[in-house]
């Protein structure tokens, strides 16, 4: 979907947030969106309904975006305001969302743009219906909890510390090439055990996304993450992946955390 932000200070933009199938009008009264200068409303489009929200096309010009987008407080309200009229629609219906800022000049402009592209929000629009997105992380166990390779790796710390015992050299070397095969292993079964996790969540989720991993949060999370991956799962199945991940968790002792449910933007494709 291009995006059109090519506003002036005496034109007003439509705003999209979303395309849903709906039989009527959606409510989408006391949404706030992006502005409080007008409401967030629906523009029908054949079958379909747009939520859209009438702006000041000064408010979205290419110079203002971009200095928009390097002041990290003023983007993330843009972005919670247009996740908000998106996930209250998707609460009630089928809804694909579309990218942050996504305007055109006008409401007839945003309705022939977004009729040329119905047959994909129609394929995506059934993809998700009844369905909700989950994420699910698993993280590889902290060194300092991995059993036995925890004292042998404060004992080599120490002797890095230490002038080496006459012919304490080859165990010191032994010691370390140890720890090398240690931490190498509990890494292969870190990445086995994600990949069984994604196999056996795949197998009940409609559709799968691996993602690229995370890099460490706080400062003292020593964890390793080795799967970041989303699914898409049908509603009726949601108890179903509660107990296989339970089961997953019992059965490899992997630290593995699920979120959701959230509005399926991984499986929406490119609109």
């Amino acid at each position: 979907m291009t995006e059109c932000s090519t506003g002036t200070a005496e034109t007003n933009a439509t705003y999209v947030f979303a395309v849903c199938h709906t039989e009527g009008d959606p409510d989408v009264d006391g949404l706030t969106g992006v502005t409080r200068d007008e409401p967030v409303r629906s523009l029908r489009i054949g079958s379909l309904t747009a939520i859209v929200q009438t702006v000041r096309g000064a408010d979205f010009t290419d110079e203002v975006w971009q200095k928009r987008l390097t002041d990290e407080a003023e983007l993330e309200r843009y972005a919670r305001a247009h996740h908000e009229v998106v996930s209250a629609v998707a609460g009630h219906f089928p809804t694909v969302p579309l990218p942050l800022a996504t305007l055109y000049n006008g409401d007839e402009r945003a309705a022939l743009a977004l009729a040329s592209e119905s047959t994909r929000f129609r394929t995506a629009l059934t993809r998700i219906a009844h369905h909700a997105e989950w994420g699910i992380k698993v993280y590889a166990p902290d060194a300092r909890n991995a059993g036995d390779g925890t004292s042998e790796e404060r004992l080599a710390a120490a002797e890095d510390r230490m002038p080496p015992a006459p012919g304490a050299g080859r165990a010191y070397l032994e010691r370390k090439r140890n720890l090398q095969s240690q931490r190498e292993q509990r890494q292969t079964d870190s990445l086995r055990v994600a990949d069984a996790v994604d196999a056996d969540v795949s197998r009940l989720a409609t559709e799968s996304r691996r993602l690229r991993p995370h890099g460490n949060g706080a400062v003292d999370d020593r964890r390793v993450q080795v799967l970041n991956a989303t699914y898409l799962v049908a509603g009726h199945r949601v108890a179903e992946l509660d107990l296989l991940i339970a089961g997953l968790r019992k059965r490899t002792g992997a630290h593995i955390e699920v979120s959701g449910p959230w509005v399926p933007y991984s499986f929406v494709g490119e609109v």
